[in-house]
């Protein structure tokens, strides 16, 4: 018989990066008959410290794992461990290899973004070299849809979902009143712009905004940006602009940034608030600037049922590819063709998804870098499609909890 599974969950929350998880249990079931699957709290800290909890006794049944795959956020808790070589870090690689000895793990699966596949291929790698047998796989996972080697990742689509909403009721609040007026909506997305794309889709849709969009693919100058508004003014009294967190000026700079994580990355917020500040001096109208912030990572009341099934569908990939005895990959979604929305489940190397990011295609801009295009509304439409039928209570939807006081 095979060896057991471990499972861990890193990065930023998600609506869906749960059923993922629920897709690693059900292809356990389905590729490794007989292992059982282990949880680790808080990504592959939980591996290093030994806090890990069994997934095969609490979550059993059918309706636990759908309510767990309808719950947003990660159930086994996150972290944000930058793993160190192994030249550089003995003692934690001896940390993890005593915890997966332990509990007899063949195989290793993260689910994550662009630093969690560096810690698959990382691993994967370390246990090559050391002759050790355990399958390390990826599962993508990130609402900024800016990992290569998958068309698009689970998160995304939920997100793009819940921002389109948001749009199209603001546009409805805004054209209530007879009166000049600018919103500004800051939307994540350090240097990818596709969650700010998304903006764009109430207006392909028929809604008379947003009217302009701005992202970190295209530069642009603050002067362009007052002018593209006073434009726009001369046929709506109400204009609604969408800018992502990273949008650049033409000097390559971000237009707000403070200090870096501990990634190195810039943490960014305040494009929307330098910008309200500068169209209330250059044109003097009453404006307002919102973020919506981290409500965007974990909408499930608006999760899209095509994400909720997709993210499912590469946690059973994951364990497919290990149980084929490859390590050292990230299951993937592959597009087929553009005019219908077919996909097909696949594995890349982590060596092509770690730490690398993937950016808004140019084709997906406008000439004047202020909108999107059809292009890019084609791309995004199928992924928000379908309503999650959620279970609630008290007028809450009801959520999925792991007990973290029982570690094995």
């Amino acid at each position: 018989m095979a060896g057991n599974i471990m499972v861990a969950q890193s990065g930023g929350p998600t609506a869906v990066i749960n059923s993922s998880l629920a897709g690693v249990i059900s292809g356990a079931a389905k590729y490794m008959n007989g292992a059982s699957v282990f949880g680790s709290l808080n990504g592959i800290e939980g591996v290093i410290k030994g806090k890990i909890v069994s997934l095969s006794e609490q979550v059993e049944g059918e309706e636990e794992m759908d309510l767990l795959s309808k719950t947003p956020a990660m159930a086994l808790g996150s972290c944000r461990f930058k793993m160190p070589r192994p030249e550089n870090g003995k003692e934690v690689y001896e940390a993890i290899e005593k915890t997966l000895e332990k509990y007899d793990i063949d195989t290793f699966v993260y689910i994550g973004g662009n630093d969690s596949m560096d810690t698959v291929l990382t691993l994967s790698k370390y246990f090559k070299d050391k002759g050790i047998d355990i399958k390390v796989v990826g599962v993508p996972k990130t609402i900024d849809n800016d990992l290569c080697g998958t068309d698009h990742t689970p998160g995304f689509g939920s997100a793009a979902k819940y921002i389109a909403t948001t749009l199209s009721e603001i546009a409805s609040d805004c054209a209530i009143y007879d009166l000049d007026a600018v919103t500004i909506v800051e939307i994540m997305g350090r240097n990818a712009g596709f969650l700010t794309m998304a903006a764009g889709i109430p207006t392909f849709l028929g809604e008379y905004a947003p009217q302009l969009i701005y992202l970190p693919e295209r530069p642009i100058s603050l002067e362009k940006i007052v002018s593209d508004i006073k434009e726009k003014m001369r046929t709506s009294r109400a204009v609604i602009v969408a800018v992502s967190e990273g949008v650049k000026t033409e000097d390559g700079e971000y237009l707000a940034a403070a200090a870096p994580d501990a990634f190195g990355h810039k943490q960014l917020s305040g494009a929307g608030k330098v910008l309200e500040q500068v169209i209330k001096k250059e044109i003097g109208c009453k404006v307002r600037s919102i973020e919506l912030n981290t409500p965007q990572r974990g909408a499930a009341h608006i999760m899209s049922e095509t994400d909720r099934k997709e993210a499912f569908l590469l946690g059973e990939k994951a364990i497919e590819a290990a149980a084929s005895q490859k390590s050292g990959v990230v299951s993937v979604i592959l597009r087929d063709g553009e005019q219908e929305y077919n996909v097909s489940y696949s594995v890349e190397s982590a060596d092509v998804v770690a730490n690398a990011e993937k950016k808004v295609p140019q084709d997906y801009i406008n000439k004047e870098g202020n909108f999107i295009t059809e292009k890019a509304y084609r791309y995004m439409l199928p992924l928000i499609m379908g309503e999650v039928d959620l279970k609630y209570e008290n007028g809450i939807p009801v959520k999925f909890k792991i007990d973290k006081t029982k570690l094995v």
